[in-house]
């Protein structure tokens, strides 16, 4: 028998959050939160691979189809024990008044009972969160006659349990456990509340706490509110007055004696029935036993303690704000100085409870548990038998998570109004106070003895606070959280990173997983395939990829052999110094638990024929589908498609081979006729070994409503094409970049700025005026080639001097063009395919011929002339004329332009952050690398564009508020959230503006930012320019955990040593990036793009 999987619910709790590394303590720090502020960026490309090595992500299937097929077994006995007591169900349902029998049908909710050989006894619906308010009046915690929920016969993991023990032990029955287990909860129970009894004693006593040296003698006894309840029920009390006589005093204590006594009988009592119980089970073993016992304590008692020593901690903490008001009063304070001392108590209590109202609606976002007045939201959902109906339920729930998310949205807004009230009310209670204690107002002073014990009283409310909200937010994290609710009930919640377009198998916890997106990566997974070997080689591992790169680079920058090998090792040292440190036990277990899981997940797709894709729009969000729906559509669309041509029906070495020979000598005669130099020759010249030939795969195009359309991905690096076109963009960029700059749009922020230039500045903006946006809808696959070729060379004939650009003649990048455009093949279902049209977008020359093609494929411009048909003639006549071009248009005073909702009210402009309604709006995008440093980059700059985007203070904080609940509901924790919200505004000393709705004070602040994008855009620039001119060396190595900002801190203070005054190397010639690449996410793991018989 093993219990390991209750231990392992416990500790991991399903949610598969991004760890915060408490090694990496620079992490959070103001210097390094700065480095994203004040650094250039360049564009990352989300199509690049990640490397895999097939045996390490490949290993163990045989033993999780053992344990899959165990699984399945297990869940089928489950499902047959569960069969037995539905006819219990029915019999309570039939017990039901009519009008009962309406509400539940209403409700959709059943009640459950339990086996009628089980003990007389009733369901009970714990009350998992405590209720402040009441000062947690209800002190029971065991009620007679009653069974918790975790210990019904309808609950799984009671149920698991149980049947791992009558396996074993065929003699005793599921029911024979139960009784066991109720009585072990019982004594438990009664012991607890044994326990705080003792406490409510001491406190009556005045016993609870040491009393500290004070020269006033005061009353110590202090009868808690329970005990005050609990003596007017026994009506031995007929006031809840805080002092008593000696009678009622002497009264209370024999009372709590009493009840002290009975608890104790109760306990024996329980205990003798679990003896006599014990006995009658012949086969009964000590395993069994205490295996029931630490189900027991795991799932019940364990809550009940917290509970417990949360009661004790607020008995404590009334306690000694009760001895500190009667020393305040003992120092006979005038009514003023009792006035505000009862006002400042007052409003604290109320901003700390506001405080802990908004964090803990935050904390249900990243828990995934919505208030049960959400449900309200939704309604129960059925099951479904065929794709169709599966894709309207997932469609459904889809709707649900966003609305609950707005909702959610809503009410922090209204949380963070209250707090930021709350607080600004006690902070003007309290520095009136001061100010007249300084100015020394008449009456209003208050003596040194008096504030110190105020601020004794405060720090105690802060303290009780605190308790309370962590208490409530461990509920939260409890996977029993719900055990109040009909498990026949399912609960909508906040994550949604997955959509459903089949019907499957796969069990909750799977699909949790799944839900956390593409980009999500399981912990410790270098560690886990490598637990036989020593940290040493572990870190030899990490280290490896960096080595090679610097070596390189010395080589390459021609530095002395001894001084590189001195610098190597010394980063070398560096690095097993800081990352030599082993990963804690729980992220570990809970790393190679996710890696069981993911290892199911592929069992689990192989045998129900699906397919798991990323999303076309570059979303953290996966797909899931029918594998032969999926590329029965692929192949539809490649038929349907003329942007591809059949190359060779089979794979024939020797062809690819003369293909790469004839680019070679196309090459040599470009050389020969001096078109270009040797150097350039020999970087472009294709070396065959080294090729990897292209291939092909689709993801999923979600963005309209009730379909799935294909978009195509061909993989570009190391292909044949890859060196020229490489070169061609180095070459052509800067210059076109250059030259379009002035008609060009780089982000939103840029957008918003030239539009206010437009309104603001040059006054254009009229009542009348109309926004016109056109979308490119096949902008990477515009034309045949030799007109995209003839294009490129008309726009350098038109902006270029003379008939060069550097070394190269117009011709001869014509030529070169030819050479990549015309020799882009790839492979796909045993065929290989020459691209007919427009280039592979994997590729970045791709995005530069598009804009020299076109310019963007969004454009936005604006038209005085109200005359709206007269425009749409204009551009009927621009379609006609470059037929190629499909684009859909947009004239209207209301439109939409990439993420920004523009409106002309009547000459006013109005912009704000757009939500496209098929798009996942709480979705945080798809990046490679390292996970949560992009993402921590992407949340800066959505909080930059929102506010630069946002005309108006409300949308501001809306849009504010749906970002950080993107990155909760996507598993990062409220410490990374706040943490650069935070910094966000205090960059500009602007702390006040993150509740504020001042419009002139917003306005202020968002012109700070609109000049600080201006400098980052320059920053970028000379990234760019560092790039261009070959002096941009990127380095990266592979992270798990461990001081990752303390070790790129000492490289960059080791590499300014030693390159300080180098000709090339030095800070001032060359930029030094240091990255870190994390091991496989999701999608590597789980997505499969890659061809499993891939040609090379």
């Amino acid at each position: 028998m093993n219990s390991n999987k209750n231990n392992k619910d416990e500790e991991f709790g399903d949610i598969f959050d991004i760890v915060d590394d408490a090694l990496d303590t620079l992490e959070y720090t103001d210097e390094e939160l700065n480095r994203y502020f004040l650094s250039g960026h360049l564009p990352s490309i989300v199509s690049e691979e990640e490397e895999e090595e097939e045996e390490e992500i490949m290993d163990d299937d045989v033993v999780i189809v053992e344990t899959m097929q165990q699984e399945k077994k297990e869940e089928e006995e489950e499902e047959e024990q569960q069969d037995v007591v539905l006819s219990q169900k029915f019999s309570q349902l039939s017990t039901h008044t009519e009008d009962e029998q309406k509400s539940d049908a209403t409700l959709k909710r059943r009640r459950s009972s339990v086996a009628s050989s089980s003990p007389d006894v009733h369901i009970k619906k714990t009350k998992t969160i405590i209720d402040d308010d009441d000062e947690l009046g209800d002190d029971s915690t065991v009620e007679p006659n009653q069974i918790p929920t975790y210990l019904l016969m309808t609950n799984r993991e009671f149920l698991h349990m149980a049947q791992t023990i009558t396996k074993a032990i065929s003699s005793i029955h599921i029911n024979d456990i139960q009784q066991l287990a109720i009585l072990m909860h019982q004594i438990a129970t009664v012991q607890i509340d044994r326990y705080m009894m003792k406490v409510y004693l001491h406190s009556v006593q005045g016993t609870l706490k040491e009393p500290n040296y004070t020269p006033i003698e005061i009353n110590r006894s202090v009868w808690p509110i329970q005990v005050q309840s609990l003596m007017l029920t026994h009506h031995k009390s007929t006031t809840s007055m805080e002092i008593h006589t000696e009678e009622e005093q002497t009264t209370c204590e024999q009372l709590l004696h009493q009840h002290l006594q009975d608890m104790k009988e109760k306990i024996q009592d329980y205990e003798q029935q679990l003896n006599v119980k014990k006995q009658t089970l012949n086969d009964f073993t000590s395993n069994a036993e205490e295996m029931i016992q630490s189900y027991v304590q795991m799932y019940g008692i364990k809550q009940l303690k917290r509970k417990r020593d949360l009661k004790v901690a607020l008995i404590n903490y009334h306690y000694d704000s009760e001895l500190l008001k009667r020393q305040y009063l003992h120092e006979q304070p005038n009514e003023y100085q009792i006035e505000i001392a009862k006002t400042i108590s007052d409003t604290k209590r109320e901003l700390e409870k506001a405080r802990r109202e908004l964090l803990e609606l935050k904390y249900r976002v990243f828990y995934n548990k919505p208030s049960h007045s959400l449900d309200s939201i939704q309604v129960s959902i059925p099951k479904v038998d065929n794709n169709n109906d599966q894709r309207s339920i997932d469609k459904y729930k889809k709707i649900i998570h966003r609305n609950k998310l707005d909702v959610m949205a809503t009410k922090i807004l209204e949380a963070e109004t209250k707090f930021y009230q709350c607080s600004t009310i006690f902070d003007n209670e309290l520095s009136t106070m001061w100010r007249n204690h300084r100015e020394l107002v008449k009456n209003k002073g208050m003596p040194t003895k008096l504030t110190d014990i105020v601020d004794q009283r405060l720090k105690i409310m802060s303290d009780r606070w605190r308790d309370i909200y962590i208490y409530r937010i461990q509920c939260f994290s409890l996977t029993s959280y719900y055990n109040d609710i009909d498990p026949m009930l399912e609960r909508i919640g906040f994550s949604s990173s997955l959509i459903i377009d089949t019907s499957h198998q796969l069990i909750p916890e799977q699909l949790k997983l799944l839900s956390r997106g593409p980009t999500y990566v399981p912990p410790c997974q270098l560690s886990i395939s490598s637990l036989n070997q020593s940290t040493d080689d572990i870190i030899k591992k990490q280290y490896a990829s960096l080595k090679h790169q610097l070596n390189n680079v010395f080589s390459k920058y021609h530095v002395n052999i001894a001084l590189s090998m001195e610098i190597q090792q010394k980063i070398n040292d560096t690095f097993t110094n800081l990352f030599s440190i082993p990963i804690p036990s729980n992220i570990q277990q809970r790393g190679l638990h996710e890696k069981h899981l993911v290892q199911s997940i592929r069992f689990a797709f192989n045998k129900q024929n699906l397919i798991l894709r990323r999303t076309a729009d570059n979303k953290n969000t996966f797909y899931l589908g029918n594998r032969k729906e999926f590329e029965a559509k692929a192949k539809d669309y490649l038929m349907r498609s003329h942007d591809y041509t059949v190359f060779l029906t089979k794979y024939k070495c020797n062809e690819l081979k003369e293909m790469i020979e004839s680019m070679n000598e196309l090459l040599m005669r470009l050389k020969t006729n001096k078109s270009i130099t040797d150097n350039v020759y020999h970087r472009l010249l294709i070396d065959a070994s080294k090729v990897k030939l292209p291939y092909l795969y689709f993801l999923p195009d979600v963005s309209k409503d009730n379909e799935i359309s294909m978009m195509p991905i061909i993989t570009s690096e190391s292909s044949a094409t890859w060196k020229i076109g490489k070169y061609l963009n180095d070459l052509l960029r800067p210059f076109v970049n250059k030259i379009l700059q002035p008609t060009t749009f780089r982000d939103e922020p840029d957008f918003i700025q030239k539009l206010h230039q437009y309104v603001h500045i040059d006054k254009r903006l009229r009542a009348t005026t109309l926004f016109c946006t056109l979308q490119i809808s096949n902008y990477y696959a515009l034309d045949l080639h030799q007109r995209m070729i003839d294009t490129v060379g008309c726009f350098l004939q038109d902006n270029l001097l003379s008939n060069k650009l550097e070394q190269l003649t117009i011709q001869t990048i014509k030529n070169l063009l030819h050479i990549y455009l015309y020799y882009n093949i790839f492979y796909y279902k045993n065929q290989i395919y020459k691209m007919a049209k427009g280039s592979p977008t994997t590729m970045a020359l791709s995005e530069t011929l598009s804009t020299i093609y076109l310019y963007k494929d969004q454009i936005f411009f604006t038209w005085n002339n109200s005359n709206e048909k007269e425009l749409c003639r204009f551009l009927q006549t621009l379609q006609d004329k470059d037929s190629p071009i499909q684009f859909q248009q947009r004239i209207a005073s209301t439109v939409r332009f990439l993420n920004v909702h523009i409106d002309n009210l009547k000459g006013e402009l109005s912009t704000r952050i757009y939500h496209q309604a098929m798009m996942q709006k709480y979705s945080l995008p798809y990046v490679v690398g390292h996970s949560k440093q992009a993402h921590s980059d992407w949340f800066r700059s959505a909080l930059i564009r929102a506010v630069c985007c946002s005309s108006s203070v409300d949308n501001f904080h809306l849009e504010r508020v749906t970002l950080e609940l993107t990155c909760l509901t996507n598993g990062y924790s409220l410490q990374f959230v706040e943490t650069q919200v935070e910094h966000f505004f205090g960059y500009f000393h602007a702390h006040e503006m993150r509740y504020s709705k001042d419009p002139t004070m917003y306005d202020t602040f968002r012109k700070n930012w609109f000049s600080y994008m201006t400098m980052q855009y320059e920053l970028t620039d000379k990234l760019h320019q560092f790039n261009d001119k070959g002096q941009l060396i990127q380095l990266n190595y592979r992270y798990e955990h461990g001081p990752r900002c303390e070790f790129n801190e000492q490289f960059h203070r080791l590499w300014s040593h030693y390159f300080h005054q180098h000709p090339t190397l030095s800070k001032e010639k060359t930029k030094v990036l240091l990255t870190t690449k994390q091991q496989h996410s999701l999608n590597t793991l789980l997505a499969e793009e890659k061809p499993t018989n891939l040609i090379q």
